[in-house]
This record gives structure tokens, sequence and C-alpha cells, in this order.
């Protein structure tokens, strides 16, 4: 007699881990028959590597106005905060002799506009993920992400000029630039689903996904160190430089980029030969009907996808937009130590996802995890880690070396959400990955936009511990609240709405 050790009941009647396999089952794909190409050049690696360089800007484009910041806002006005708990304050510390002092902000803007002004980009964001996604299925990804990156790039060079003609137009950039921005990953996505076996997939999507680290680690200090040169001002450099950068990648994208193997000019007839039996794709009219709408909205796998990316993403927007503010004004930093500091999280990520992913793959290669087991496991890594650095960061108090250790030790497991929820897309509805992804993403962003817009409120006028202490026990709890729901309600299993029946 076999006892079932947790009762739990599944939507089936039967029990979770019991489901688990079954999904497993009816999920898991089989190698092809056909071997891989034996030479190093691939066109499936030279499109991830252009992917994981578009992403990389992108960030780079995004993240530069969190140092940028810094230096644009004039401390004797963003700085007043009432007198505070002498108790409930880090202690200053002294300069380093050479230490950069921020040139004197040009613009007014206290913590609640500097809020505004690092979330009002998620406005454009979310509003063309979901358009971005079925325009990739419909036309291609290669002309969706492409342009995606090339305009935000446009936008970035314009982006001072825009904030010294005041507020509003600077906005309404940020906002452009969201737009623009948001349809590249569902964009990749759908691409990825054209060109990626089911057996590379953990590994192929953190290369590619793990361009937003990257880029993270490449702006944060290069900016401060731009913030702090007396050319042209100093922290419009950052943005003149990325923008620049943005331009030049998409010519390279144009030509050795295609939407599919099939259409591929060069690519070695072995290699798509093995690529084209690995992923079995509906047919291109299948791949163009309508979506079901209203069977994706009911679905809760995709509702599980979507509450657990929201919660990853509050936290990760927490670090990506607030560090840097954190850093300068509660652990005192100088805003060249405040950006190399503040990337440190990302490069830990970046190098922990990479290492995670190949695991996870081979894990799924050796069956000693199910598919679905897989994307849960790794999953719930990827968000507990972070939440338990935020509660380290709370408990070191003003211990910058100890701060410094929980977000960059804990904080890199952020790195395992790339073996977790973020190929699940496919796995649901591989000709519909697109869209899926916009939407799960969307919604991610719309808390991304959240985020630093509620902890301007929470922190107004009071930079103290307790304040920022309330922002990471909320990222943290929100973080694992996600989580949690991904636990009970993911699927592996290809959802009978995947054909376009309503």
């Amino acid at each position: 007699m076999v006892e079932v050790l947790d009762p739990t009941l599944s939507r089936d009647n039967q029990p979770l881990f019991i489901n688990d396999v079954i999904e497993d089952k009816l999920s898991q794909s089989q190698e092809p028959l056909i071997e891989d190409t034996k030479s190093w050049v691939k066109a499936r690696f030279t499109f991830g590597f252009l992917g994981f360089m578009g992403f990389a800007l992108v960030y780079a484009m995004r993240v530069n106005l969190s140092i940028a910041i810094v230096s644009m806002v004039n401390k004797t006005e963003s700085n007043k905060n009432d007198s505070a708990n002498s108790t409930d304050i880090c202690p200053s510390v002294d300069p380093v002799n050479g230490t950069f002092v921020p040139h004197t902000g040009e613009f007014n803007w206290d913590e609640t506009t500097q809020g505004i002004v690092l979330g009002i980009f998620f406005f454009g964001y979310v509003a063309t993920n979901v358009p971005g996604g079925r325009l990739a299925e419909k036309y291609g990804g290669k002309l969706v992400y492409g342009l995606g990156v090339f305009l935000t790039a446009v936008l970035t060079i314009i982006s001072p000029f825009a904030a010294y003609w005041g507020l509003v137009p600077f906005a309404i950039v940020r906002v452009a630039e969201g737009i623009t921005e948001g349809v590249t990953f569902p964009a990749m996505h759908s691409m990825l689903a054209h060109w990626v076996p089911p057996l590379e997939r953990s590994k192929f999507a953190a290369t590619v996904y793990a361009g937003l680290n990257f880029g993270t680690v490449i702006s944060l200090p290069l900016s401060g160190w731009l913030c702090s040169l007396d050319l042209w001002g100093g922290w419009p450099l950052a943005f003149y430089l990325f923008g620049g950068l943005g331009v030049i990648w998409y010519i390279f994208w144009l030509i050795f980029v295609f939407d599919t193997p099939a259409q591929h000019t060069r690519i070695d007839p072995q290699e798509r030969a093995f690529i084209e039996a690995s992923v079995k794709l509906k047919n291109e009219g299948e791949a163009n009907a309508s979506v079901p709408w209203l069977a994706v909205f009911t679905s809760r796998p995709m509702w599980a996808i979507a509450l657990t990316q929201c919660g990853q993403s509050w936290a990760f927007y927490t670090l990506l937009t607030e560090l840097p503010t954190y850093m300068d004004k509660i652990l005192h930093f100088d805003i060249q130590q405040d950006a190399v500091y503040s990337m440190l999280p990302y490069l830990s990520a970046w190098i922990v996802g990479l290492g995670i992913s190949v695991l996870a793959d081979a894990l799924l290669a050796q069956n000693l995890l199910s598919t679905l087991g897989s994307f849960k496991f790794w999953n719930t890594i990827g968000s507990l880690g972070p939440s338990l650095s935020f509660l380290g960061a709370i408990w070191a108090g003003c211990d910058r070396n100890i701060v410094l250790f929980m977000l960059v030790g804990l904080g890199s497991l952020q790195g395992a959400v790339y073996a977790g929820n973020q190929m699940n897309h496919i796995a649901l509805a591989p000709q519909y990955a697109g869209t899926l992804y916009g939407l799960t993403n969307a919604a991610a962003n719309t808390c991304g936009f959240l985020a630093p817009y509620i902890v301007g409120m929470v922190v107004q006028g009071h930079e103290t511990l307790t304040r920022w202490h309330l922002v990471f026990w909320l990222a943290a709890g929100v973080n694992t609240a996600g989580s949690l729901f991904y636990v009970v309600f993911a699927s592996a299993t290809e959802q009978p709405w995947s054909k376009g029946s309503r």
C-alpha cells in the first residue's frame, strides 16, 4: 500500500505532487533524432548574443537615471528632513580625500517628484507589452525588438534636452521611452519560441535576459563616473553614451538576425533542421489565429506567473530605482561609491543566474526534476533570496558592510527566476508566448511603477531607518506572497486554449 504523504487536493482532486508528475508527462518534450551542427558559430548563438546586448543597452538606458538623478537634483531642496530622532538615522561618514563631491543639481525636485520621475517610465512600458507580443507573433520579432531598442536609444539621447526644457517634457520623454522599450521582452519571448530547443531554454533564456543585469552592472558605475565629470554638466553624458551605443547596435541586429531559422539566409542547414525538429510550433495560420482572451484571463496558471512576476518586479525595482538613493541618504556613500556598490547585487545575480540555469537544464536532461517541479523550485529560490536579503538589510541597520553582504549575497539568488517562471509561458502556449509574456510583464511592471512611487510617499521628508525599513518589509512581503501563489497554481502543461479555441 502506498501512503499519500501530502493529502492536499489539486483542482483535479488528486494530490498536488501526483498532479505535478502527470503534468510533466504530458508536457515533456522529446529530444529530436536530428543532431545539431558541429560548427562553433551557430546562428542561434549570434541571435542570443545580440539579444543579450540589446537588453544590456535598454537596461543601461533605463537605470542610468537612478544614478544621474543624484546629481540632477538640488540637494538643498531634496534633503529637507524634519528633525528625526538621532537614533533613527545613520551617522554621517567623513569623505575620503579625493572623493567626488557631486555638482549642485539644477532641478528642485522633492522625494515625491523624484519617485514620479523614476516611475513614470512604466506608464508607457506597460501599455505596449501586450501589443508588442502580438505584433511579434504576427509580423516577426526582429523588427519589433530591433525598433524597440533603437527608438529607446534615440529618446535617451534627447532626454537631457527635455530635462532642461522642463519637468513635463522630461516626463513625456520618459513615458515615450517606456512605450518603445515595452515591446522588447515579449518580442524576444516570441523569438525564443522559434529559435531555442526545449532542453536549452533555461540556460539560453538566462543568457539573453541576463543582459538586463549586465547592463545594470555596466551602467551604474559608468554613469556615476560620467556624473563626476565637468564636461557638459556631467550627468547628460550618461544619456548620450548609452543612447549612441543603442543606435550602433541596431545596425548589427538588422544584418545578423532573422525572425526564424527558415528565414535565415546564412544558417547551417544542419542547425536549421535540428531546431525545427526540436521546436514544434503550429503552422503559420494557427499561430496567427485570434488569441482566446477569455480563456487566458481566467487561466490560473497564467495568474500564477503574473502574480509571482509582480512580486519579483516589486523587489527588483525597489533595488533598481531606490538603492542609489538609500545608499546616498541613509548609508552616506558618495556618488561614485554609490554607483559601484549599487551594481553589485546585479553582478552577483547575473553570475548566479547563469550557473543555476545550466544546473536546471542538466537536472531536466537527467530527469532528476520534472518540468513543473523545476519551474516551482527555482522560482521559489529566485523569490526567497531577495526577500531574505531585504530582511537582512533591516537587521544590519547602519552597518554598511553587512547591508552590502545581504543584498549582494542573498540577493544574487534572484537570478534563479530565469529557470523558474520565465520559460513557463512557452510551456503553456508556445504560439502565444509573446502575447502571454506581454500580459504578465505588463502586470509585473505595473508593480515596477508602484514601487518607486510608494517609496517616495513613505520616505517623503523623513529619511530615517524606520521609513526605509518599512520599504524593505513591503518589498519582501509582496515578493513572498507572489511566490507562494505560483507554487500552488503553476502548470507546465500546454493549455487547451493554446490552439486558439475559446
